[in-house]
């Protein structure tokens, strides 16, 4: 059994709005059992969602479409469906009435266009909508399920959870689920992860894959199995498995992150962490301050611009950054050290770089983590920039405090 999302718009195309109804889509069929094999996106057009349908009937059991219901000249999901399966369109009077009640309830009255909200593929099965205009319905056809449903969100999400997914269950004797677990990896790349887990990834039940993110792997494990207690108990191995082998890389699972991870291990030592950092441009500090538990963590930031903010913020001797140059480790280690004295904190985290890391020849970033007495040192690293390139660096910074906390080696 396997599905497939057909999402219709030209808007979505066109990138003026973000497609979240398949992911939300796709995490209900997990619930149920039932394997997502494609998720298409396909603008306005009637002869090209026509052919996408086709297609997708051809390959999958069931297909859920969302958006293309509203009442408008380019909403053309009805005429497609029609066309795809080979069917008339005919006007349903009795929805007609149904639209113009939810008109005449909320005090409006229907417009003539919105009879087209009551035309349906013939011999389709209407899914009654109570939260909106837009009827949704279903087909069988040659053995294949094809469902359409309203492309605004709550309206989808409504029907899918009263309707939809216990017609699944009922009409194709869905007994299972899909459960997948997620264990969130920094300080290692997921080519270097392959070559670690590589005979795991061959695994057909449960499955292991990986997923590259700024400044952190994924590893998902995903299992299908006939209840919560028969999937756990398949996942439970290969979880014991991976973390044998990069367990002191994995710093949290499912939906965690980092900076939410760090700030609650933190709080559970009654230590308080300072940050100074130039080229996160604060987003560390941003990102500790957020967490749940960062009120007990997050002992107060400094973001610096270069040399001389390094000089009136925090301190940093003059003659340390002509002797030494900007940026360098010394430097990063006396910032470390001042920032914790200056916020009074267990524990001062420095990121210290060039303006422009990406520049060419433009020197590295420097980490130092400085405590009462000493101060550690992950390896420097050539800067990025961008989202992505912070994200990197972020997560090198807050990973080299974790180690430190946990007792694990520092590279």
């Amino acid at each position: 059994m396997q599905a497939e999302i057909v999402t219709i718009g030209t808007e979505l195309l066109l990138g003026e709005i973000i497609d979240t109804n398949s992911a939300w889509i796709a995490q209900q069929l997990t619930t149920i059992g039932l394997n997502l094999y494609y998720t298409t996106t396909v603008g306005d057009n009637l002869a090209r969602v026509s052919d996408v349908l086709r297609q997708a009937l051809q390959r999958s059991d069931v297909v859920i479409t969302t958006g293309g219901l509203g009442p408008t000249v380019d909403d053309v999901t009805r005429e497609a469906v029609a066309r795809a399966t080979d069917r008339e369109i005919a006007l349903d009077e009795d929805l007609v009435e149904e639209i113009a009640c939810y008109f005449a309830r909320r005090g409006y009255t229907m417009t003539d266009n919105n009879r087209k909200q009551a035309t349906l593929p013939r011999g389709a099965t209407v899914i009654h909508n109570p939260v909106g205009t837009a009827p949704a319905f279903f087909v069988e056809h040659e053995g294949h399920v094809l469902i359409s449903l309203p492309g605004v969100p709550h309206e989808m999400k409504h029907l899918m959870e009263a309707e939809v997914l216990p017609f699944l269950r009922g009409r194709f004797g869905l007994r299972g689920i899909i459960k997948s677990r997620v264990l969130r990896t920094c300080g290692i790349g997921e080519s270097a992860i392959d070559a670690r887990i590589g005979d795991l990834m061959q695994l057909t039940n449960p499955t292991v894959g990986t997923a590259a993110h700024p400044g952190q792997t994924d590893v998902r494990i995903t299992v299908k199995a006939d209840s919560l207690a028969e999937a756990d108990a398949l996942v439970a191995p290969v979880e014991a498995a991976l973390r044998e082998r990069i367990g002191e890389y994995v710093f949290g699972v499912d939906h965690d992150v980092m900076g939410d991870v760090l700030a609650a291990l933190l709080a559970e030592r009654g230590l308080r962490l300072a940050v100074a950092e130039t080229v996160t441009t604060g987003e560390i500090a941003q990102w500790l301050s957020r967490a749940p538990r960062g009120a007990e963590a997050f002992a107060g930031g400094t973001v610096l611009p270069g040399a001389d903010a390094l000089q009136t913020s925090l301190g940093v001797e003059p003659e340390l950054i002509a002797r030494y140059g900007y940026p360098c480790q010394e430097v990063a280690d006396a910032a470390a050290e001042a920032v914790r004295r200056g916020h009074g904190a267990d524990l001062g985290l420095a990121v210290i770089g060039p303006a422009d890391p990406a520049a060419p020849d433009a020197p590295p970033v420097f980490f130092a983590l400085a405590l009462e007495g000493r101060v550690l040192h992950a390896q420097s690293r050539q800067g990025r920039t961008g989202v992505s390139g912070r994200g990197w660096l972020m997560h090198l910074a807050l990973d080299l405090v974790r180690r430190h906390v946990l007792g694990l080696p520092i590279e």
